[in-house]
């Protein structure tokens, strides 16, 4: 064979590789987590096994990490942590302040340990983790957990305080627990129901779909199980804890700023009372201007989550080949590094070997790793990814995109592209989809906050084209299939054999000449072995050219079909597809059979609404249900209701002041705020009712009852919003998902309780004595 070939040892045909800082090629080696895995034990297990190959490695030989996804949930888990132990401290602290009672707020404060171990041991139990959503999950209850225990203990204070002479006839545990018990029975039922309208509320999240679905239906369970827990225990363990360490004080206790509060508060609702045209009307232009403020809020699906690292998707003419991309790629390494926030850039072009993510050649996913922030010299990551967009855009020949490693990865998995927004343009010819993308991208372009606009390529690859001269083949006595054999052999090479190694096989291949195989005329010399013998060179038999021909042929729903992809920058996603889709429609006018869908993000932000859209009011109609059986009056039930518009109104205002968008997290926040506001309404509506029915007119069961329960409602509200504020405060990873929901819901109370303080029992008066005079001129008559 050596007189007519050269026999070489050879390698497979390279489809990718990988380069680093721009100084050449590296191995790389990917650590792929089973479904159910817990990922923190695998990649530690993962690490351990990589120090002991280290140490059977050749000198000058190791095996390091660039990317490591354990430093992300760390840093996530540590934040919602951080969050959840301060929020914990916070409605210590608030309970402590407001009852001015070490033993009441003890006995509060010790809910919240014990709910969150039973809630612990109930995950465990079945299999929920505690991840970044689960944990946020428990770090928006603190206030919740508290609820019924606060009402339960405040009550019981005020009954062991009202006859201060009677002090020392409390002091056995025999003599306090009828009190206790009549104190607890007393808020049981409101208390009771009002925990159950928010743990309900909750329920119906658990029909979301898709990553949505994902995200959010560990929260919801989570919520779920602590707010049960938390009631067991408001019904068995409080009272208990109640009985044994709470003892009676004088009034004098309760301090001069709630005496204070009180009698100002009195002298507001006889106020409002008096003008209660007035009130009604500020109400309803609080309404009205709440429903205005809507358009003005953006919309996204779910906020960015910064990841640490940035991911630049490199695109190239697709008839590169892998030298020279992996020239350019080392070329952008260099030119990233001289950022000096830039810690290192790890490149990956093409496809594996393994064929798990299949790419061509001409696509590289680049791994920019980042300094630690405090080493910044820059201001904010999105100072950094400018940098790296203008630095990017001195490059030639080159178009790119930047995303984050789990971002990117998520996205393709749910919508197929690698950005926030994919628009796609179905179609049959080829050519009028190219040509009609790239009219549509020239619209785009002219879209505030559009970035790293890219069009599928699906042309520029380059083809060796034969056309067989059938009636000389036929002549020759040629059968087309010897044709095509000789053409294999010039491109991947014809299989003529296995050589074995022990229990090894390896392929002997019979290929082209390396320098001859890109060369038409050495390809047009070659001989075709005619059936008699003879030799015909295969430019007798067919035409051989060089032809540009499609990179790829891309299909969906049996059509074919091009992407324009984009990411937002600076504006809310929705406003900028909606600005996107007026202004396609506006400017481009598509031939017959040909359409555009939008996907990305923003088909997730669609369909994530259109399913809250249905949930909603779901959730609304289990609250209605549960007011219903709670008071067997629909007048009452509807009043407690007017919570919740009240509340969005107060969420919607909280948005737009923290220059926020309404999100899916945002839509969960105010489905919480739905059962939180509700509550407060439930205990002071029951309240009034239980003093009428002791026989207390109408005014002065109002007054009494609203003047009595000021400080339950008030800290129930403070504690809930105050137990958030760490979450709306925390700036590390995941603070960017768990910050709309505790904005809304802090929001969403202060407009809630000024409500349930002020507008309710006007309100509660006003059709209550409408109601009475009925009734009394029906008697009359």
């Amino acid at each position: 064979l050596r007189d007519v070939a050269e026999v070489r040892l050879g390698h497979a045909v390279r489809l990718g590789g990988v380069t680093r800082d721009g100084t050449g090629e590296v191995m790389q080696g990917i650590a792929v987590m089973l479904r159910g895995g817990n990922s923190r034990q695998i990649i530690s297990a993962v690490k351990e096994k990589v120090g002991v190959i280290n140490r059977l490695l050749p000198d000058g030989v190791t095996i390091t990490s660039f990317y490591d996804r354990i430093e992300l949930v760390t840093r996530a888990l540590d934040t919602v942590e951080r969050a959840l132990l301060e929020g914990a401290v916070v409605v210590v602290l608030v309970l402590y302040l407001f009852l001015r009672n070490l033993r009441g707020a003890l006995v509060v404060a010790l809910t919240l340990p014990l709910a969150t171990l039973t809630t612990f041991l109930i995950m465990q139990r079945v299999g929920l983790s505690a991840n970044l959503m689960s944990l946020g999950g428990l770090a928006i209850s603190l206030g919740m957990i508290v609820d019924a225990a606060i009402v339960q203990v405040e009550n019981i204070e005020r009954h062991l305080s009202e006859d201060s002479k009677e002090h020392a006839s409390f002091a056995a545990v025999s003599d306090r627990l009828p009190l206790v018990l009549r104190a607890v029975l007393e808020v049981r039922r409101p208390s009771l129901f009002g925990e159950l309208i928010i743990a309900l509320t909750f329920v119906p999240l658990l029909a979301l779909q898709g990553i949505e679905g994902k995200m959010f239906i560990p929260l919801a369970l989570t919520v779920v199980i602590v707010l049960l827990s938390s009631l067991a225990l408001s019904m068995t363990v409080i009272p208990v804890l109640a009985v044994l360490l709470m003892r009676p004080r004088s009034r004098e206790g309760e301090g001069h700023a709630l005496v204070t509060g009180r009698r100002l508060y009195r002298q507001l609702l006889e106020t409002a009372i008096r003008r209660t045209p007035v009130v009604v009307t500020a109400a309803a232009m609080v309404l009205v201007g709440g429903i205005a403020l809507i358009p003005l809020i953006g919309r996204e699906f779910v906020p960015i989550m910064d990841e640490g690292s940035i991911v630049v998707n490199l695109v190239r003419l697709p008839s590169i080949g892998l030298t020279e991309s992996l020239k350019i790629s080392g070329q952008v390494e260099r030119v990233l590094l001289e950022l000096p926030d830039v810690r290192s850039v790890v490149t990956r072009t093409g496809a594996n070997e393994l064929g798990t993510d299949p790419m061509g050649m001409e696509l590289s996913d680049m791994y920019v790793l980042l300094k630690p922030e405090s080493e910044w010299k820059a201001r904010s990551k999105r100072e950094i990814e400018q940098l790296i967009r203008q630095r990017l855009g001195q490059v030639p020949g080159i178009v790119f995109g930047l995303s984050q490693p789990i971002a990117m990865r998520v996205d393709e998995l749910v919508s197929g592209v690698r950005s926030q927004v994919a628009v796609k343009l179905f179609g049959d010819d080829l050519d009028v989809l190219r040509v009609k993308a790239e009219e549509i991208a020239r619209v785009l372009r002219q879209v505030k906050g559009i970035s790293d606009l890219r069009v599928e390529q699906v042309s520029g690859l380059y083809y060796l084209k034969l056309d067989v001269d059938r009636s000389k083949v036929a002549r020759h006595g040629i059968n087309v299939a010897n044709l095509t054999e000789v053409i294999e052999a010039v491109g991947a090479g014809i299989r003529a054999g296995e050589v074995f190694e022990g229990q090894r096989r390896f392929p002997i291949v019979v290929r082209f000449p390396d320098d001859r195989r890109n060369d038409i005329e050495s390809i047009k010399a070659l001989w075709v072995t005619a059936q008699d013998g003879a030799r015909i060179p295969l430019r007798e038999l067919a035409d051989i050219q060089i032809v540009e021909g499609p990179a790829q042929i891309s299909r969906e729903q049996a059509s074919r079909r091009v992407v324009i992809e984009a990411n937002v920058v600076g504006r809310d996603l929705v406003g900028a597809v909606e600005e996107a889709r007026a202004a396609v429609a506006a400017q481009m006018q598509l031939p017959p059979g040909y359409y555009v869908t939008w996907g990305g993000q923003f088909e997730n932000q669609q369909r994530a609404m259109a399913r809250l859209a249905i949930v909603v009011p779901v959730v609304i109609g289990l609250i209605f249900l549960l007011l219903y059986l709670t008071f067997r009056n629909v007048r009452q039930a509807v009043l407690i209701l007017l919570a919740i518009p009240f509340a969005m109104v107060g969420g919607f205002v909280a948005l737009l002041i923290g220059g926020l968008y309404l999100s899916v997290p945002a839509s969960v926040g105010f489905i919480a705020l739905f059962g939180v506001a509700v509550l407060n309404g439930v205990v002071k509506i029951a309240y009034i009712n239980q003093l009428r029915q002791q026989g207390l007119p109408l005014d002065e069961a109002v007054m009494t009852g609203m003047v009595r329960r000021l400080r339950p409602i008030l800290m129930t509200a403070m504690v809930a919003a105050l137990g958030l504020t760490p979450l709306l405060l925390a700036s590390g990873p995941g603070s960017e998902i768990q910050r709309p929901l505790a904005t809304v819901v802090i929001g969403g109370l202060v407009s809630s309780t000024l409500l349930t303080l002020i507008v309710m029992p006007v309100l509660y008066r006003w059709i209550e004595e409408r109601v009475e005079k009925k009734g009394r001129s029906v008697a009359r008559s």
